[in-house]
């Protein structure tokens, strides 16, 4: 559970956010009478933007004494914090926002965020105790406070091409499920073989470049590797197991079972059917049709066994809103059981009584059930999520160019130790 907000931590964030601290007006000022609510989102997906406007009607004829209005506005800039908190800085506070986990540690301790703990609590069969609390958790301080609910609980999994596979004289992936055999290393041996016969990807992580560097550095769970200590204050790139999961993965782009990497390119999609494996969540099978067959797998296990893992999104109030108990209250009603339900359609839930096949095949009709069973319900669970730092912006960039030589070839040891010299000091504070 994250430590309990500090000074320290308030100024622990980007340049625009610290000054959107600073900047912007707090508190419930808005003119009396019913409040015009506002929710600033990362899609722009017209029917995630449908079903909330739906949602958000619904409240407003229930309780117009409260709130006049919801509106529901995408931020238009590519990088989407830098977006949010430009728009905060600049005084257009939201009441609501969808905040990635990544940037939640450094909103939650630097009191961007508005504790919604108690209106969730007293919010008619609202059930907060039905909520995962791993995934829960990064969402909280040490006093219990909750700070988001995470409507978008989603796990990574193995996308395979069955037909590229096939073609390749592999075998089938699918049913080594379960077995010893199915490990990263089976599965980047047969990556491997796959691209020297076909020439096709044979691994790839889509949402991964050296901006993204976390999206390589997660899979290092199933190494026993972790970027940094528990606490967040120590950095662990240069423990023996993140040595040991970096020089396995640059070993595997060496030899062609992942494809190198060359400044921001993006990956070959896995829907062009010329990727073999693709590490990837949920969303992705909406993108593919009947072109070839593939199946929907967990992760495989690593050396220290199977590590799932979870990406996540959270909606919160922001403590800047000048309409924070009627943003609240529109809050519990977005995520209780029955509009979480719908949401579920989308975005993969955190309540354990959504979690069953017949709520996930909405989200993800192209799967089967048997895939939802052991890809997403046997594993959310106990999943983790993505690496997460209460001060990640303040030196994501130096992760990214300390490993920059790992991707080119270059010295694990050198470049990880590197990493540390120039990262410490900022965790240490």
């Amino acid at each position: 559970m994250r430590a309990t907000r500090s000074r320290r931590a308030a100024i622990a964030l980007t340049g625009v956010l610290a000054l959107c601290l600073s900047a912007c007006s707090g508190g419930d000022t808005g003119d009396s009478g019913p409040a015009d609510l506002k929710m600033a989102l990362w899609s722009s997906n017209k029917d995630h933007l449908a079903l909330l406007k739906k949602v958000g009607d619904a409240y407003v004829a229930e309780h117009r004494d409260e709130v006049a209005s919801i509106t529901f506005e995408p931020v238009t800039n590519p990088d989407y914090i830098a977006g949010l908190t430009t728009q905060i800085a600049g005084g257009d506070v939201p009441d609501l926002a969808w905040i990635p986990e990544a940037s939640g540690p450094e909103f939650v301790d630097a009191g961007v965020l508005h504790d919604v703990r108690d209106t969730l609590k007293g919010a008619d069969g609202y059930d907060l105790d039905d909520i995962l609390p791993a995934a829960l958790a990064p969402w909280q301080d040490d006093k219990g406070g909750v700070y988001a609910y995470p409507f978008s609980n989603s796990p990574f999994a193995l996308y395979v091409n069955e037909d590229l596979l096939k073609t390749a004289g592999q075998p089938d992936v699918a049913a080594l499920v379960g077995t010893p055999d199915y490990t990263w290393k089976t599965i980047t041996d047969i990556a491997a073989a796959t691209n020297s016969k076909t020439k096709a990807v044979g691994l790839n992580v889509p949402t991964f470049n050296p901006t993204n560097w976390s999206a390589v550095t997660m899979l290092g769970n199933a190494w026993g590797a972790a970027p940094w200590s528990e606490d967040g204050a120590t950095c662990e790139f240069t423990s023996p197991e993140m040595i040991d999961y970096l020089t396995w993965y640059q070993k595997q782009m060496s030899r062609g079972a992942i494809p190198t990497i060359s400044g921001k390119a993006e990956p070959a999609a896995f829907a062009s059917g010329d990727v073999a494996f693709s590490v990837a969540q949920l969303s992705q099978s909406g993108s593919l049709g009947d072109s070839f067959k593939w199946s929907f797998l967990p992760l495989p296990a690593g050396p220290k066994g199977y590590h799932p893992i979870v990406g996540q999104a959270g909606v919160s109030v922001l403590e800047r809103s000048s309409h924070k108990e009627q943003a609240a209250g529109f809050l519990a009603h977005l995520t209780n059981p029955t509009n979480a339900e719908l949401l579920a359609q989308f975005f993969p839930p955190p309540r354990k009584s959504l979690l069953n096949v017949k709520t996930l095949s909405r989200a993800a009709p192209k799967l089967s059930p048997e895939a939802i069973q052991s890809a997403i319900i046997d594993v959310v669970p106990e999943a983790s999520v993505k690496p997460q730092h209460r001060v990640l912006s303040q030196f994501s960039d130096k992760v990214r160019a300390g490993l920059d030589p790992v991707w080119s070839g270059g010295d694990v040891k050198t470049a990880v130790t590197g990493i540390c010299e120039q990262i410490s000091p900022t965790l240490k504070g």
